[in-house]
């Protein structure tokens, strides 16, 4: 049975790798990922205002206002308290390369070219087999337009691109008004492969000290059909590699990512939430489903239920949500069934 997949232009014994997350932090805890099983590892991210206190982006969007909310600040941590800094963050993935025998994969995080051309080149320079760019960026500001939104993340993909030679990857949210047109715009700006999608963390209200906080929930695999949809709608249309990282939790899901045309499937809930010792039970449950429905191989399967290679493509788009509406029908309880 062969579950080798291609990533990148990096070769990886299966699909599933652990995706940015606190899992990475540190030495030992990068050893288990490998010991329980991990094809290579998304380092957790090395964030833009741990580089440089001063983008002059980030601090006209993020300051703008804080004259008169002084606390507006106090959301942002003291960068040398979170995580480790920058330079302890290539000392990590040097020791990571001398420890481990699987790809290791920089992430940077953050909206503006600024310091990541240069931490691009030292991570490239600390022995890293490719880079991700987790570009997390919230437009407040009603005079910005769309149009500039879309050219800042296409410089930012285009500037990196050109400041190293190991491979690039560019994780996005979905809140374009043309996704596909977008896809298309990061290959052309030298993305090696696009991840989909970036969860953006909505803060909640604490009702007792009027306070707006930090609200982390982790995900469920309900949230793979919308990474879904797009991957199996893009497969063959953008000659991209793509990576699906939201809502990855069983084998199926990663069977699904696999079928729509994904390359690889990142977890990060799902071993936060249940240990990495689910990465080898979910391959080991993959490989049986596998031997089970006869398919020889990962490579067999990739983009089989993509648009172009279902028998009816039109159920990616809208003539699939007039059909989703229809099927609803009352249920004698006074519940409504699908």
């Amino acid at each position: 049975m062969d579950l080798t997949t291609t990533y990148m232009g990096l070769t990886l014994k299966h699909p599933v790798v652990p995706s940015a997350s606190p899992l990475s932090q540190g030495l030992d805890q990068i050893r288990r990922l490998e010991d329980a099983g991990a094809s290579a590892i998304v380092m957790y991210s090395l964030f833009e205002e741990q580089i440089t206190a001063e983008s002059h982006l980030l601090d006209h969007y993020l300051s703008y206002g804080a004259e008169s909310f002084a606390e507006a600040l106090s959301y942002y941590p003291e960068m040398e308290t979170y995580n480790v800094g920058p330079q302890e963050y290539l000392e990590l993935i040097q020791r990571a390369k001398a420890a481990v025998d699987i790809p290791i994969i920089g992430s940077l995080n953050g909206v503006s070219s600024g310091g990541w051309i240069e931490y691009a080149r030292h991570i490239e320079e600390a022995g890293a087999d490719g880079l991700e760019l987790n570009i997390y960026y919230i437009p407040t500001d009603p005079n910005m337009t769309g149009q500039e939104v879309e050219q800042m993340y296409v410089d930012v993909v285009r500037d990196v691109r050109q400041s190293v030679s190991i491979p690039v990857a560019v994780k996005v949210g979905p809140y374009f008004s043309a996704f596909a047109n977008m896809a298309k715009r990061f290959h052309e700006a030298g993305a090696d492969a696009l991840v989909v999608f970036n969860r953006f963390y909505q803060p909640d209200f604490d009702l007792e000290h009027l306070e707006v906080v930090p609200n982390l929930v982790l995900s469920s695999s309900h949230e793979l059909r919308l990474p879904l949809r797009w991957v199996a709608i893009l497969y063959g249309r953008v000659p991209i590699d793509f990576a699906i990282t939201s809502g990855v939790h069983t084998h199926e899901d990663v069977l699904k990512g696999l079928m729509a045309g994904a390359r690889v499937m990142m977890m990060a809930s799902e071993l936060l939430r249940n240990g990495v010792e689910r990465i080898g039970q979910v391959v080991e449950e993959l490989r049986r489903w596998m031997e089970e429905h006869e398919y020889e191989s990962v490579r067999q399967m990739q983009g089989s239920m993509s648009q172009q290679n279902v028998a009816e493509p039109a159920a990616f788009e809208r003539a699939n949500y007039m059909k989703v509406l229809q099927s609803w029908r009352p249920d004698p309880t006074g519940m409504f069934l699908h």
